[in-house]
């Protein structure tokens, strides 16, 4: 099994996806994770590309918001499209990612990446809340490279 596949177990990676669609039930707003093994570069300059990839920056109201990690690397980054960058109070992105990193450090992936979609999930809430016309526009399954 690669090191991609074993960061999660079946079981944490389904709580992960209801999490996804828990947090997008009363919000316009689409969260994705993606999992890779290694990127030696800039993890910020990957995740932007990853962000393109998965199609995040074509959302209605670029409300999409990414938490990517390379897994050998131990390296993540939360990214916001510009539409919810603007509306979230300034420090957010620090603060979640702050609270991501303090399960990291002790091992509990799962729950960090819970915590980092319960906290964009939120404050997606509080700026682009659900309205009738809105649709899901991304997969919420985690996608993996």
């Amino acid at each position: 099994m690669s090191e991609v596949e074993a960061f999660l177990t079946a079981e944490a990676e389904a709580e992960v996806v209801a999490a996804i669609q828990e947090a997008e039930r009363l919000t316009s707003g689409e969260i994705r994770v993606h999992l890779e093994h290694t990127h030696r570069g800039d993890p910020l300059a990957r995740a932007k590309e990853v962000f393109r990839l998965l199609k995040m920056d074509n959302t209605r109201e670029r409300n999409g918001v990414l938490l990517y990690i390379a897994v050998h690397d131990h390296r993540f980054v939360i990214l916001g499209d510009r539409g919810i960058d603007r509306a979230v109070p300034k420090g957010f992105w620090d603060s979640t990612r702050d609270l991501i990193q303090e399960h990291f450090k002790n091992g509990d992936f799962r729950q960090g990446i819970l915590a980092g979609i319960r906290s964009a999930g939120e404050e997606l809430q509080a700026h682009f809340p659900w309205t009738p016309d809105d649709q899901n526009e991304l997969d919420n399954a985690i996608s993996k490279n």
